[in-house]
C-alpha cells in the first residue's frame, strides 16, 4: 500500500522534521509513505489567487487513480477509532494510492476540494500546518496500530 502526504509548505523546525522522521519510519511496517511537499505562494493579500496556484500545485501531485482525502475544517471529524475503521474501508477500495492533502494558510481552491474523495477533519481547533502534518502521521499510525490489536492505542 503506497500512502502519499501532500503538503503545502515546508516542515522548517528540526524538531518537526525529527517527528516526521520518527513516523515515517513506525509507519513502514504498514505502507509505504512518502512526503511531497508544495511550495506556498507569497501573500500578496489576494486569497483567490493563491489558492488557485497552490491548488494547480496540488492537482499535478495527484494522479488519477489516486484516492484523496483533504484535510479541511468543514470535513468530517473522527473519533480515533473511527478514523482507524474509515481508514481500513478507505484502503480496501483498490486505488493504487492514498493520498492526504494538507492545504496552505489560505485553505483550497474548490478543484481541489472536487477532486477529493473524503474531506477530513482533525479538530474544530485550528493548528499550524506543520503541527497538522505531524498529528496526521501520528493518526494514521494510530490507525494501523488500532486496525490491527496493537496495544500503543489507549
Amino acid at each position: 500500500m503506497q500512502i502519499v502526504v501532500i503538503a503545502v509548505g515546508k516542515l522548517k523546525e528540526t524538531y518537526w522534521r525529527e517527528a516526521q522522521a520518527e513516523y515515517l519510519k513506525r509507519l513502514l511496517a504498514y505502507a509505504s509513505l512518502s512526503i511531497s511537499e508544495i511550495p506556498d505562494e507569497a501573500d500578496d493579500f489576494n486569497p483567490a489567487r493563491i489558492q488557485r496556484v497552490e491548488g494547480e500545485r496540488i492537482l499535478a501531485k495527484i494522479k488519477e487513480r489516486d484516492y484523496v482525502i483533504v484535510l479541511e475544517l468543514r470535513g468530517r471529524q473522527y473519533s480515533s477509532e473511527q478514523f482507524a475503521q474509515q481508514m481500513q474501508t478507505v484502503f480496501t477500495k483498490g486505488f493504487s494510492r492514498y493520498v492526504f492533502v494538507i492545504g496552505g494558510s489560505h485553505g483550497f481552491d474548490l478543484s481541489v476540494l472536487a477532486r477529493a474523495n473524503l474531506q477530513f477533519s482533525m479538530s474544530h481547533l485550528t493548528f499550524p500546518h506543520q503541527m497538522a502534518r505531524i498529528i496526521l502521521l501520528e493518526q494514521v499510525y494510530r490507525s494501523f496500530r488500532i486496525a490491527s490489536g496493537a496495544p500503543y492505542h489507549k
